[in-house]
């Protein structure tokens, strides 16, 4: 039985909240569980250098943890001068997951900024952001629609991303802290609205995996992100999740 009283393949109850923010073109904030992560994504027209003149966009992300998102109060990084490398790993992964659905020539030179604050950590913090980001950059993108900055067709599907892992000899769907923290293996998997997967991740934390396991966790990752993806579609027409 795993401590959440979940069967293997049961997300925790996720809730998304569209508009949180009064000032950025996109935002909303998403729970698995008790993890939650507020994004919010900001529309510039200040590309990078090495991006300017091209007619091309950009979408890139940043992420953070609130000192109390955990059980402990952590540093700032903001007051260590540096971002952990952890930090670092997890918003280029949301960048890179984000770009995978967005078309750059239709974008055109102006650039999206995703922010995935985590307020409360209880496992899967990455895949929350990703999810929820996917979120409010579609919003922005209607923000820029409306406004006529850009056409049709900016974003080309849906993205959405979970954890899974081996806990106790049994694969299971979107870990919650606890499991996370003593599972045997744990993965996780960005995928599009289309089925495509766009980024995996999996490590064996104790005895190594076997390929039916792997495939295990795919069939998981796959029912899991599907359930997502239509979640994002029913918020994103107004509907309350």
């Amino acid at each position: 039985m795993r401590p959440s009283k979940r069967v293997p393949d049961q997300l925790r109850t996720v809730k998304i909240e569209r508009n949180v923010s009064n000032h950025a073109e996109g935002s909303c904030m998403i729970s698995f569980g008790n993890t939650r992560v507020l994004c919010t994504a900001s529309v510039e027209t200040n590309l990078p250098p090495w991006r300017r003149g091209q007619g091309v966009g950009w979408v890139t992300a940043e992420y953070g943890m609130l000192p109390r998102s955990t059980g402990q109060r952590m540093r700032r990084e903001a007051t260590a001068g540096k971002q952990s490398g952890r930090t670092q790993e997890i918003q280029r992964l949301i960048g890179r997951s984000l770009r995978a659905v967005v078309d750059m020539q239709a974008l055109g030179e102006n650039q999206i900024t995703v922010d995935c604050d985590v307020i409360e950590a209880d496992g899967g913090t990455r895949t929350a952001a990703i999810t929820g980001a996917f979120i409010a950059m579609s919003d922005a993108v209607a923000w820029m629609k409306e406004r006529e900055i850009v056409g049709d067709n900016v974003i080309r599907d849906h993205l959405a991303a979970v954890s899974c892992g081996v806990y106790q000899g049994t694969p299971v769907l979107d870990l919650d802290y606890d499991e996370d923290s003593s599972a045997e293996t744990d993965a996780n998997f960005v995928m599009t609205g289309a089925g495509k997967f766009v980024e995996i991740q999996g490590t064996a934390e104790e005895e190594p995996f076997s390929a039916d396991e792997l495939q295990s966790l795919i069939g998981l990752a796959q029912k899991g992100i599907s359930e997502l993806v239509e979640m994002q579609k029913r918020v994103l027409n107004g509907e309350t999740i």
